[in-house]
């Protein structure tokens, strides 16, 4: 017993002659990283009349984003994000809580999210007014998503340059590889995933609540429109030109994916104060999208635009938000993710993807505290469906509050009611409700 002991201490003092001795080194290696991230849950239940077997949806939600930035001399700085989520897409673990009544979500049990390395790449800036990154990133655009602390995220691995002069940013990069065959979410009321892509400009619903495409005489498979999908080996080319003026920020982007698509986009924002406690917001933006005939699409099928006006507000305590979004007769593919600038999103509802629809949004709130706000939402899609005889419209009413506890903590209580109808009959009829808590950091 005597001899164990002299053994412990012995060991003890070697421990601690070990992490003094490199307390030092330690420090220095981290004091030049800046760490920062998110941390959020998300609460869902979903409760629809009018399915079949899967009529409730009980689910936990999770998803940590930790970013990491290094100074490597005056010039170069290295930047990394790690995600706890899903591997697949880098958005939420998902992890239902069992209380449903169907094949695909019986699961009730607790498990392990996913780690995955989102982002590694250097920044330059050996040249002045000049970034240069270089490696794997986040895809910012107007198309795509690149850090979403709640939803999908959009990466590539690739160069990307942006310079300033004066008011006016200039960029242009290119990519070779990206995760936008497994990423991008589409539309998922219409059920339009990202290896739908091709075939979602001309996408709308069967008998059967099921995603077709309208052929004239009837519906049918999408399945059987697919002739190519995105491939995330395809290169991918994007440019932009922007210019901050002092009343108004205008943008102009190019997007193309090799074998897939060429897009541009147009915007236009501006904020004026028109009071001490009086602000108003406008936006317009203009969005063309061709398939290309790789894809398999020929014809005007291969054509998606959308135009988006809004206009938001807040005087005193009060808040508002009014916009209508049009999507052209052919199609009305605009982005990649739903919730990327080139798409208008509610709760439920999203033009991405629908074609020739008419969507209002609406929003009312005010002030209760502080802190503390309560708005209310109003969504009101229509469309024939690709000129199908048939009218589908989608509609959501639902109130969110929406509590500020610190710099850094948000949380929210959502809730609400989304229906869908295929003509005159209802196809969707779910109560929904939503808690979230956020923290970043």
């Amino acid at each position: 017993m005597r001899k164990i002991s002299k053994i412990s201490l012995v060991a003890a003092v070697a421990v601690a002659g070990f992490s003094t001795a490199n307390a030092q080194p330690l420090e220095e290696a981290i004091k030049n990283v800046d760490v920062s991230g998110s941390v959020v849950y998300r609460y869902n239940n979903y409760d629809d009349d009018k399915a079949s077997g899967n009529d409730r949806i009980d689910a936990n939600n999770y998803k940590i984003g930790l970013n990491l930035s290094s100074k490597v001399n005056d010039y170069v700085k290295f930047n990394s994000r790690f995600i706890v989520g899903s591997q697949t897409d880098g958005g939420f673990a998902t992890l239902n809580a069992g209380k449903e009544n169907n094949s695909s979500n019986t699961a009730g049990s607790d498990g392990q999210a996913d780690v995955s390395l989102s982002n590694a790449y250097f920044g330059f800036t050996a040249i002045p007014n000049t970034v240069v990154n270089i490696g794997k990133q986040g895809l910012t655009t107007p198309y795509t998503v690149a850090v979403d602390i709640n939803g999908n995220e959009q990466t590539g691995t690739g160069i990307l340059a942006l310079s300033t002069f004066g008011p006016v940013t200039a960029g242009a990069g290119y990519f070779n590889n990206s995760n936008l065959d497994k990423s991008g979410n589409i539309n998922s009321t219409m059920g339009i995933s990202v290896s739908d892509l091709v075939a979602g400009a001309g996408k709308g619903k069967d008998s059967t609540n099921k995603v077709a495409k309208w052929n004239g005489a009837g519906y049918v498979a999408a399945n059987g429109d697919i002739t190519a999908g995105v491939d995330g080996g395809s290169d991918l080319y994007v440019a932009t030109v922007q210019g901050d003026l002092d009343f108004v920020k205008l943008e102009a982007w190019y997007l193309g994916m090799q074998d897939t698509f060429n897009s541009y986009t147009l915007a236009a924002n501006g904020n004026i104060d028109l009071a001490e406690n009086a602000k108003i917001g406008l936006e317009a933006r203009y969005v063309n999208l061709k398939l290309d005939t790789d894809t398999g699409i020929t014809g005007d099928d291969r054509k998606n635009d959308m135009f988006r006006l809004a206009v938001d507000g807040k005087v005193s305590i009060v808040n508002a938000r009014l916009a209508y979004t049009q999507t052209g007769k052919n199609g009305g593919l605009t982005a990649v993710d739903q919730d990327a600038k080139n798409a208008s999103l509610g709760w439920f509802i999203t033009s991405n993807g629908v074609p020739d629809a008419k969507y209002w949004q609406a929003a009312l709130g005010a002030d209760i505290l502080d802190n503390l706000n309560f708005t209310a939402h109003y969504g009101n899609l229509k469309t024939d469906l690709d000129n199908s005889p048939l009218d589908f419209k989608l509609q959501e009413v639902y109130g969110q509050l929406t509590y500020k506890m610190s710099k850094n903590l948000t949380t929210y209580l959502r809730y609400g009611q989304f229906e869908e109808k295929l003509d005159s009959e209802k196809t969707v009829d779910q109560d929904a409700g939503r808690l979230q808590v956020a923290y970043t950091f």
